[in-house]
């Protein structure tokens, strides 16, 4: 036991004589050094995975993107190093941690594991009374994460996913992918348009809360236009939603779609770098992009900005 005037006394057992010296030494210098003494009990007791547990409970509900984040955590909580007691935890387990993912995942899942594991950690330093000398997350490199998907639509190929999408059995499917590749809109926002929000009159639909935690107006192309228009004349009775469907069922729906226009290679998400590059392609600059696609940083923007030199050659004469 380590007692000092003005400090709550700490004590601490070992099976040997030298360790518990040695532990009291390095107690009292940091009581002379700082004048007080951490108390790391909290963090000698409690596991990653009950960390992460309570941050998912607790944390992860006042998010926008708690459902992902869930099961993001729920992922790790499967992996050997939850068992690890936070004052134990070492930068070297989660570069092991990082290591054996990579095996498994891509790196930007890896990144995104490893800045909730941090986060989690940072919120329990600063408001729930556990203490560590460092963040351990903190110190470890992250994976070098491959540059975005460049991916367009080639020559015949728009004509072809339209034309599956015919032979397909999802309603609604062309009209969302029409709707996707005309207005640069996310597969989340086109799912959560309502009606309530569409003005066919003025040719803008407005997006309330997008991913960015703000709100936007997007323009709307004739060909964007009609396809709202037909869509209103058929709308179902008991739903307010432009596109009645589930994230899930979308994505399983355009799984099968690649397949029968033979594009395996080609995501949802490429027809929003597909919108955004043509509204380049017809002479919008950054800031008039960046208001309709919903960018706030330029330096993402600028990743969608893969202009084909033959589509540019018209512009040069």
């Amino acid at each position: 036991m380590v007692r000092r005037r003005g400090i709550p006394p700490r004590c601490k057992s070992f099976d040997k004589r030298t360790d518990a010296t040695r532990w009291a030494r390095e107690i009292e210098a940091e009581a002379d050094r700082s004048g007080w003494v951490a108390d790391t009990r909290l963090a000698e007791k409690t596991t990653l995975g009950e960390l992460l547990t309570r941050y998912r409970d607790q944390v992860s509900p006042t998010k926008r993107s708690a459902h992902t984040e869930k099961s993001r955590i729920n992922a790790i909580l499967r992996r050997l190093i939850t068992h690890r007691t936070l004052a134990k935890l070492t930068s070297a387990d989660v570069a092991t941690y990082r290591d054996e993912r990579l095996r498994d995942v891509a790196p930007a899942t890896v990144v995104r594991e490893l800045n909730t594991l941090s986060h989690a950690i940072e919120i329990a330093l600063r408001e729930w009374g556990l203490w560590l000398p460092r963040n351990p997350v903190k110190m470890v490199r992250r994976p070098t994460v491959p540059q975005g998907r460049k991916r367009r639509l080639e020559d015949g190929e728009e004509q072809r996913l339209l034309a599956a999408c015919d032979r397909g059995r999802t309603r609604l499917l062309k009209q969302l992918v029409i709707l996707a590749i005309e207005t640069g809109m996310r597969r989340g926002e086109l799912l959560g348009l309502t009606w309530e929000h569409v003005y066919l009159a003025k040719r803008i639909v407005h997006l309330p809360l997008t991913k960015n935690g703000e709100s936007r107006d997007v323009p709307l192309s004739r060909r964007a236009t009609d396809t709202l228009s037909a869509l209103s004349e058929n709308k179902l009775p008991d739903t307010d939603l432009v596109f009645p469907m589930t994230g899930n069922s979308v994505r399983l729906a355009f799984e099968h779609l690649r397949l029968r226009a033979k594009m395996s290679d080609f995501h949802f998400h490429d027809l929003r770098h597909e919108a955004i590059t043509r509204l380049f392609e017809k002479g919008l600059n950054i800031a008039e992009v960046s208001a309709i696609s919903g960018h706030k940083e330029l330096r993402m923007l600028q990743r969608y900005t893969h202009l084909r030199a033959i589509d540019l050659v018209a512009r040069l004469d």
